[in-house]
């Protein structure tokens, strides 16, 4: 009887304490929950590295400027040259994925946190399906590629809106204003639906994917009015003032060499038929004072509206910080602004008869006007050297990040993923149901956000395709355009690329290669696990 009494003394104490270990273990388990930050991860859209005010822009960004003001601004951070590559990577923590590639959305999500992609999707080829917005977020409006701006557009060339995986139209999308304007509504639907993991005490993961300041070039008359004549001065002018205040910012020491003027010589990308006389100086570079007044008029139009459609997706940041200011968690709110690549000198014009500014218009913008948005870089979106690849980034976290730090440390946003796991403490998983999950390709930020140097990673890579790639290792990067032979820059020297040091030093171009070359059969090799 004795050792019944003990047998069941112990089981008493198993049982005890086995719902001791459990409860206690929900309680942590919601406690850290409720402690995890809320992450709103902000997307622009071929907006130049100097497009923004706190990079050194004369458009009017007072909520760019109050982010970098409260947070740390990345003098050097390295996107992948093209939307649907940089996309991919950003989700994916991915150079180059596969069928077992994970989107940081869904790994958060299966942490517990609620889940809204409000904006663009555009994946990469090898991106698998269950990545997409509407298997991975609680609450999606997407579109794909590139979508008009006015509702309804011109049918010039649009791509439909899809809420929670249903297309869906216009009248059937909730917006606060009319005419519908879509990076209005995007944040119209975002902060309705933050409403809710808020008001459960939830953390939330909020991608905002505006599509500006994408073509085409559509904006409210109201904020193309605040620039128009501000660009008469020109380009030339324009790009110069630029980098003083890069300079003056510190992005760059005194003496930094603004590179000469780009036209576009992409040779794969041409544009449609018709109206010769006018495509053939869209992709050209031209000294500001040889157009003529009735030129210099029509330009000061296309970079008017370009920059009305930034003030206006800086004006709806604005909402978001307000929110975040009204329901009182912003000081546990980690706010990440950069954008795709550089800006696009595309011709995608489809009707010259129609100016830039209506939702009747279709314009794109000029190759001498995104030069300007890449000062103080040569060339543009899609290309590997700086002026397609660097962009701004912003990250404001009050609670763990010292405000108004500026980092000359270089990131890429193959970066960004390992840094949100970190950030919020979730665990990567080997295995999401029966997908072995591709381990990430990028470092955390971490280090740099506090204050500390990072180890600089092995290699970056950018560049749209092999025509275009870089590859960079320390201070040198090769670099192709058009599928032509290496260019070497020294970047710590020339970072504007000025010299191309390939013919003086072949032995360090060939080093490179191999290393790329080497590099990109362990991605490959990755991908295809």
């Amino acid at each position: 009887m004795k050792q019944v009494f003990i047998y069941l003394g112990i089981i008493a104490i198993l049982i005890f304490a086995t719902f001791f270990i459990y409860t206690h273990s929900q309680f942590d388990k919601s406690l850290s929950l409720a402690e995890k930050p809320n992450v709103i991860l902000i997307l622009g859209d071929d907006i130049g590295y100097s497009d923004i005010g706190p990079y050194g822009s004369e458009i009017k960004t007072p909520n760019l400027d109050r982010l970098a003001d409260e947070g740390i601004r990345f003098s050097h951070f390295y996107n992948m040259a093209k939307c649907e590559p940089s996309r991919g990577t950003l989700f994916t923590g991915l150079y180059q994925g596969g069928h077992n590639a994970m989107n940081l959305a869904q790994i958060l999500r299966q942490d517990g946190y609620y889940t809204v992609h409000s904006g663009k999707e555009h994946w990469p080829q090898w991106a698998p399906e269950h990545v997409r917005a509407k298997y991975v977020s609680d609450q999606s409006l997407t579109f794909r590629a590139m979508s008009e701006f006015f509702e309804p557009p011109s049918k010039k060339w649009s791509n439909p809106f899809i809420l929670n995986g249903k297309e869906v139209s216009a009248d059937e999308i909730y917006h606060e204003k009319e005419p519908f304007y879509k990076t209005d509504v995007l944040t119209d639907n975002a902060l309705k639906w933050i409403e809710k993991p808020i008001d459960d005490g939830q953390p939330f993961f909020l991608f905002l994917g505006y599509g500006a300041a994408h073509y085409p070039l559509q904006a409210r008359p109201e904020d193309i009015a605040k620039y128009r004549g501000t660009y008469l001065k020109g380009w030339d002018k324009i790009r110069e003032e630029r980098m003083e205040r890069l300079i003056s910012k510190g992005h760059f020491p005194e003496g930094t060499q603004l590179s000469a003027p780009s036209s576009n010589i992409n040779k794969f990308r041409g544009h449609p038929d018709g109206d010769e006389a006018i495509r053939e100086k869209i992709p050209i570079y031209r000294a500001w004072d040889t157009l003529t007044e009735k030129e210099k008029d029509e330009m000061d139009l296309e970079m008017s509206v370009f920059a009305a459609m930034v003030d206006r997706m800086d004006q709806n940041i604005g909402r978001v910080l307000d929110f975040l200011d009204k329901k009182g968690i912003a000081d546990n709110t980690i706010v990440i602004f950069l954008s795709d690549n550089g800006s696009c000198p595309y011709d995608s014009n489809r009707d010259f008869d129609v100016p830039p500014g209506p939702a009747e218009g279709f314009r794109t913008l000029s190759a001498a006007w995104a030069n300007v948005g890449n000062t103080p870089y040569k060339f543009f979106k899609q290309y590997g050297h700086e002026g397609g690849t660097q962009t701004h980034f912003i990250l404001r976290w009050p609670q763990k990040v010292k405000a108004g730090q500026l980092t000359h440390q270089q990131g890429h946003i193959v970066d960004i993923a390992p840094t949100l796991l970190e950030a919020t403490k979730t665990h990567f998983p080997k295995k999401y149901g029966t997908i072995k999950c591709q381990p990430l390709q990028g470092n955390s930020l971490l280090p740099i956000l506090n204050g500390e140097t990072r180890e600089e990673p092995e290699f970056f890579i950018s560049g749209w395709t092999d025509n275009f790639r870089m590859f960079r290792k320390g201070d040198y990067k090769i670099v192709k355009v058009n599928g032509e032979d290496w260019e070497l820059y020294n970047l710590k020297n020339d970072p504007t690329e000025i010299t191309n040091l390939a013919i003086e030093k072949p032995e360090m171009v060939q080093e490179l290669v191999k290393a790329y070359e080497l590099k990109q059969l362990e991605l490959e090799a990755q991908a295809a696990k």
